[in-house]
């Protein structure tokens, strides 16, 4: 072989609780666009034998050609031609394959090229009402939540804030065995002076392999204690009910972890822990909310224009 449609809101919303946060529409868009770049390259009709003799073929799949001109625009501007000529190969092999796959199925099923084409129409569609549904909402969207939102928000749906995991307020530090003064680390995580919180973040700063310090923020315990030997204890919930402090030590370093405070999983989680994710399902539902304000005005508008009709 020689080298050379109106779903957009609707699956948006279907996934705007905890569990499915603001992104599947994307995904379900690129698979679209990998979809239909298949199709472009798949070109139902094939070709006579002899191809377009007014163009330049840059690859043949049995009757079906590629010409250069329709390589055109596959390159960005400023690309090393070494970068274009790899990407240009990798096109051409990608459309040799697609024609391969759809001629061969040709020849092995029954093709309703009619259903075939309305699909194409359809995800074309589909993606056009995307940018411009995308462009709408980048101009309109109110990007600012309170914290009254939030927490509303929070209230109504506190059973979809179940914990899949421990999470803890706490402080770690792990430390080289050779590290100075590793004999205050206690005092100083202990001390409730603003001194000695700050003697203690210098201190780590300086001479720990990797630390937290607790504030409000929560933390997966897991995520806390990660490569350490805390991570291999077997019952980590008795663990926490039971160690508000804790020291062991390895072959290499030492570690010191406080527990202020902790919640342990399929309780419910606080909302300090959660607030991200409600932010990005109100924000979410304003986007669904926006898409679909959007159809009504063109509908309206069109509506009012008599710019459209439907006929018995």
């Amino acid at each position: 072989m020689k080298r050379g449609n109106s779903t957009f809101y609707s699956d948006w919303s279907q996934n705007s609780e905890i569990g499915g946060t603001c992104r599947p529409f994307p995904i379900i868009f690129a698979l679209m666009v990998t979809f239909l770049s298949g199709c472009d390259l798949i070109k139902m009709k094939v070709n006579n034998a002899e191809g377009d003799a007014d163009r330049t073929a840059a690859a043949r799949a049995n009757g079906s050609y590629l010409y250069k001109d329709e390589l055109v625009g596959i390159i960005a501007p400023g690309t090393p031609p070494q970068d274009s000529a790899r990407l240009v190969e990798a096109y051409i092999d990608n459309w040799i394959r697609k024609q391969l796959l759809i001629q061969e199925a040709s020849r092995k099923i029954d093709i309703n090229e009619a259903q075939v084409e309305r699909k194409i129409l359809d995800y074309r569609y589909s993606i056009i009402a995307y940018e411009y549904q995308t462009f709408y909402i980048k101009q309109h969207l109110d990007t600012a939540v309170s914290y009254d939102e939030i927490e509303k928000y929070y209230k109504a749906n506190i059973d979809n804030f179940i914990l899949k995991q421990n999470i803890v307020q706490g402080t770690f530090i792990k430390v080289p065995k050779n590290a100075p003064r590793t004999g205050k680390i206690k005092e100083l995580i202990f001390s409730t002076r603003e001194k000695d919180e700050n003697e203690l973040k210098s201190y780590c700063l300086s001479f720990s392999v990797a630390y937290h310090i607790s504030g409000a923020n929560w933390i997966a315990f897991d995520d806390l204690v990660k490569n350490s030997p805390l991570v291999e204890i077997p019952n980590k919930i008795q663990f926490l009910k039971s160690n508000p402090y804790f020291e062991t030590s390895d072959d290499n370093y030492l570690y010191f972890l406080r527990v202020r405070q902790y919640r342990i999983l399929d309780n419910i989680s606080p909302l300090e822990f959660v607030m991200d994710d409600i932010k990005n399902i109100i924000l979410n539902k304003r986007k669904v909310e926006l898409a679909k304000q959007l159809e009504d005005e063109v509908y309206k508008y069109a509506l009012d224009q008599n710019e459209f009709e439907i006929y018995n």
